[in-house]
């Protein structure tokens, strides 16, 4: 009799639930979802139907709760988020009605152990895995609102074993925008088949301070060099479907002092320079590229935190730009508009503050109740009016909208991911990516490239001969297969000579970085190392020192005090140098180091920067010459930290000298003069020549486009590639403007003896400044374009005129 009874609660159980979820299964149609489970085919169910009706229909259906969840970010698991996939207790979280957005969902990074997950590899059991997440917020909640999946992607997807790139300043220094925008393409690509919907990425700080530790994470410190790469990063990403949310907005990246941490405020930027610097590069890519996302900063300006300004988030972005996706906060953006910038009473007035400005999303490592319920709260007491709520999820929806998710919310082929992300063709792309931003900085008498049949026994030594750390810097793909340098440098040569490593020293020092400041001895371990790689170049017919920093000393919260090279490495490097061996110095570094006696005494320099995983191989392929470096610094290299701010572009006059050829009032010497390295800077393997200059008018209307034209040649042996920088300087202004402004550049591949024919146009926008009322205008009078090998290097020049 129990056995019976058993087994009919067994079968009524099973019923059950084969009845729920053929109910559950009932609101899939042909070619449209019953998202909020009545039975007919709703305005915004319908794919036929405007994008802004279906917004409109949606909001009207949505009630208070619903509308305010669409407003938080839950971040994945391991960070707020528990369970790896849905569970019945979810019901009773906050996310019951719904979530904007559910960020870096099952990634698995290692630097995070409580995120490791078995869902993040095979990339098909990933993209099984966000289905079943995003099928729960589907069928269990009351309207079906998909989730927007949000994940970081600044040099690759920030995801288990996807394409693995360069970091950021490594894919400035290709000035390659075809490459940048199959770098975007890959990115996007693999975040669709993994089942992310929109990627963290570009970001679009313009680098000023060489100091500041997220220089690793820019482009460069020139705004249009930082626009046209970020509009074809851009342009990748949401080619293959997916957002492509900006950041950081803004004037972000110039913290006094370029201190990092909590102290990333009050930067010192007047208000022309903010809409000429930092905001162009936002301004041009959301123009020209129409990105889904933007993440607002958490810094203020002038006064007014950036999460909680209107002007920024309203005036600026959509009502000038014309932005039209949503608006995320960074990481305690809105906590610290009370608890750091002191502009509200309490957190609570800062949600208030925050959303009235313009904020659509809020992000923080915490449960997302802690947004929504001061947001509900302040919704009900009549201080956060309705309207305003219903324009920011209006937002979020459209962009849910745009990404086709109320027409396919799944990743339509799991299994089809294991042979779309990381590719043979994608590995390759990100290997050229490495090679195309090798910067030779130095190579006197031709040393480099080294002929491997000419040194019997080469000797690898510096701390980051075997340092692999930097390959994986954050926010981008990890758990991939790394070739340290001294590896590469074995693989290639070791069938012809004899490659021997002694370390020599680590990175940095005991007392680092107060050594920067107060040197301490030698200890006797110390000395030994260095005595041990001394002794081991003693026996060498060649010594590759590979010295910089690794990923604890650049990134985030890393700024620096000195910019030398950190710990031991110079005693290092000069104890080299005194045993009379030719010395070639591999520099990987996130930042510009000023390498005063380096560049004075060793014979060649070669930057690698932060490459990606293919390090090793990529720096011996140039060591040794079967890749031809033709990378460009996007940094200037100053030579001491005391003369920061030094950059491109620049106010005539203020990065000038002091003596009386200078200034009537000059005394003469008291400081160090110029860059180490200017802005464009890089050498190559061969040789070529400017010639042919030609502008298709001598004079132009303010409206009117003018054409460029120049050739560049190969004049040396070996194949090679060129940066064409075309420079433009407004010789006559109302107003003071930059002494010269980058306004081209082409990056091209010759054979030797090659000729080609580079082409630019500068349009009116090229040309504008903003005049004493503040308006954009194109003033008339002479202007002069500029074509070089670097932003002091300019070999061609020709005047045009703007006539009144």
């Amino acid at each position: 009799m129990i056995k019976r009874k058993t087994t009919t609660l067994l079968t009524a159980l099973v019923l059950l639930a084969i009845n729920t979820q053929a109910q559950k299964d009932k609101i899939y149609h042909k070619g449209w979802i019953d998202f909020n489970k009545n039975g007919k085919m709703d305005v915004f169910e319908d794919p036929s139907k405007p994008i802004d009706s279906r917004v409109k229909d949606l909001l009207s259906q949505m009630n208070l709760d619903e509308k305010t969840c669409q407003t938080a970010t839950l971040y994945g698991y391991g960070r707020v988020l528990k369970d790896e996939m849905p569970t019945a207790e979810w019901k009773t979280q906050i996310w019951k009605d719904g979530i904007a957005n559910i960020d870096e969902e099952l990634n698995s990074l290692p630097y995070n152990k409580k995120a490791v997950t078995q869902y993040s590899f095979p990339f098909s059991k990933h993209a099984n895995a966000i289905n079943t997440v995003q099928k729960w917020f589907v069928e269990e909640t009351r309207l079906g609102i998909p989730v927007d999946f949000t994940n970081e992607g600044i040099h690759g997807l920030c995801h288990d074993r996807a394409t693995p790139f360069p970091a950021p300043i490594n894919i400035g220094t290709t000035w390659n925008k075809n490459l940048v925008f199959s770098a975007g393409s890959t990115v996007g690509r693999e975040a669709k088949a993994l089942g992310y919907t929109n990627v963290y990425a570009p970001i679009l700080d313009v680098a000023r301070d060489q100091r500041w530790g997220r220089v690793v994470e820019c482009y460069a410190e020139d705004p249009f060099l930082i626009a046209e790469l970020g509009k074809q990063m851009t342009l990748g990403i949401q080619s293959q479907g997916v957002a492509a949310t900006l950041k950081h907005y803004a004037v972000y990246s110039v913290p006094k002092g370029g201190r990092d941490g909590q102290a990333r405020t009050d930067p010192h930027v007047a208000p022309r320079e903010l809409h000429q610097m930092f905001l162009y590069p936002f301004k041009r890519v959301i123009q020209e590229a129409k990105p889904m996302g933007i993440m607002s900063s958490y810094n203020d300006w002038d006064g007014e935190p950036v999460s909680s300004s209107a002007y920024f988030l309203t005036e600026l972005l959509r009502k000038q730009y014309g932005f039209m996706g949503y608006v995320v906060s960074d990481s305690e953006a809105v906590e610290f508009i009370a608890s750091k910038h002191h502009v509200a009473d309490d957190y609570k007035s800062g949600v208030k503050k925050a959303i009235d400005a313009g904020l659509n999303v809020r992000t923080h490592f915490t449960m997302p109740e802690n947004f929504i319920l001061p947001l509900r709260e302040l919704v009900k007491e009549g201080k956060v009016a309705i309207k305003t709520l219903d324009e920011r999820v209006a937002d979020v929806l459209r962009v849910k909208f745009e990404l086709g998710l109320f027409d396919s919310p799944y990743v339509n082929d799991p299994a089809a991911s294991d042979k779309k992300v990381h590719t043979v063709a994608d590995e390759a792309l990100a290997v050229q990516l490495n090679r195309e931003s090798m910067v030779l900085l130095k190579n006197d008498k031709n040393l480099l490239p080294l002929d491997v049949k000419q040194y019997k026994n080469i000797l690898v030594t510096g701390p980051l001969a075997t340092e692999v750390n930097y390959t994986t810097s954050r926010y981008g793909p990890s758990n991939n297969q790394i070739v340290s340098i001294l590896d590469g440098i074995k693989a290639y040569a070791s069938k012809s000579a004899n490659v021997t490593y002694s370390k020599g020293c680590d990175v940095i020092d005991a007392t680092w970085p107060e050594s920067e400041i107060i040197t301490t001895p030698l200890t006797a371990e110390e000395q030994a190392h260095i005595n041990e790689a001394v002794a081991a170049a003693a026996k060498s017919d060649i010594v590759i020192a590979v010295v910089g920093e690794t990923d604890n000393q650049v990134g985030e919260s890393k700024s620096r005090t000195s910019l030398n090279l950190p710990g031991r490495q110079l005693l290092l490097l000069q104890a080299l140098y005194a045993t009379g061996k030719p010395i070639v110095m591999v520099m990987v570094n996130g930042r510009p180091l000023t390498i005063n006696w380096e560049n004075r005494y060793l014979p060649a320099i070669l930057q690698a920067g932060f490459p990606g995983p293919s390090a090793g191989t990529v720096v011996a392929e140039t060591l040794f010459g079967d890749n031809n470096p033709g990378g460009k610094l996007t940094m200037t290299y100053p030579k001491s930290v005391g003369q920061i701010e030094l950059n491109f572009p620049f106010k005539p006059g203020s990065q000038a000298g002091q003596s009386k050829s200078d200034d009537p009032n000059g005394t003469g010497k008291t400081r160090v003069l110029g860059a180490l390295y200017p802005f464009g800077y890089g050498l190559s393997y061969t040789t070529f020549e400017f010639t042919n200059l030609k502008l298709s008018a001598q004079e132009i209307q303010p409206k009117n486009d003018i054409q460029i034209a120049v050739d560049v040649k190969n004049t040396g042996s070996r194949k090679g590639d060129q940066v064409v920088q075309l420079y433009l300087k407004d010789m006559v202004s109302s107003v003071t403007v930059y002494e010269s402004v980058l306004r081209g550049f082409e990056r091209v591949s010759l054979a030797p003896g090659e000729t080609k024919t580079v082409k630019f146009t500068l349009k009116p926008s090229d040309l504008q400044l903003l005049d004493k009322n503040m308006k954009w205008t194109v003033e008339p009078g002479k202007f002069q374009v500029m074509i070089g090998n670097s932003s002091e290097d300019i070999k061609l020049k020709k005047e045009f005129t703007v006539s009144k």
